[in-house]
């Protein structure tokens, strides 16, 4: 598959991009400096605000990836988030394409019936409002019916590590294991987000990816 993943320097970002490249994909790694993650992936500067700078480099593509994250400049970061997914989507429109995967966040998956993570009054008031923009993102996908998106929810904890290839995938719930902590590695992350770009199981929805 030819995939233009958005985001590709970041700490996920990097990893899917390993990944993809690993399982033979042909990848365009897109960021704002426009440094390639990898030795010998296409890279290009770009930033994905730009909708028809979006539509000129994912014309002809089968997928599109997004690791963008939200604003970590100490400003609100709801609405450019918002404005930065809907410059994405848009550009993929004028491009003709409709597959997308993204990279979400944990705070919006629940922990009971009715229930987010992010409105537990133990979640972290520091990460809130990132939290609060990645739920404002998935509530946005979720009234787009032209695009073939999937909103990737990691676990609560995710950091580098081991590529285990041994994971659940769940989807709207937020997974922990027997001691109750919900947590993956970025490696298997990535892994679980290349499966589901290739095999499609979770079009138009939700997943959550942990251990």
């Amino acid at each position: 598959m030819r995939i233009v993943l958005f985001g590709a320097t970041g700490m996920v970002g990097s990893r899917i991009a390993a990944e993809a490249t690993q399982r033979g994909h042909r990848l365009t790694a897109v960021s704002r400096s426009g440094q390639s993650p990898l030795p010998g992936v296409s890279a290009a500067a770009a930033d994905a605000s730009d909708p028809a700078k979006v539509a000129a480099l994912v014309a002809g593509a089968d997928a599109v990836a997004s690791a963008c994250v939200p604003p970590r400049d100490g400003s609100e970061p709801k609405e450019p988030f918002l404005a930065l997914n809907r410059s994405l989507a848009q550009g993929m429109r004028e491009a003709g394409v409709r597959r997308l995967v993204v990279v979400g966040g944990a705070g919006s998956l629940e922990v009971a019936p009715g229930q987010e993570l992010c409105d537990l009054p133990t979640f972290p008031e520091a990460v809130l409002p990132e939290a609060l923009a990645h739920r404002a993102v998935l509530e946005y996908y979720r009234t787009l019916d032209d695009l073939d998106w999937t909103y990737v929810s990691p676990a609560a904890k995710i950091a580098p590590g081991e590529r285990t290839g041994r994971f659940r995938v769940d989807d709207d719930r937020l997974l922990t294991d027997a001691n109750g902590n919900s947590r993956i590695s970025a490696e298997d992350y990535a892994m679980a987000f290349l499966d589901e770009l290739e095999q499609g199981t979770h079009v138009r929805a939700r997943m959550s990816v942990a251990y």
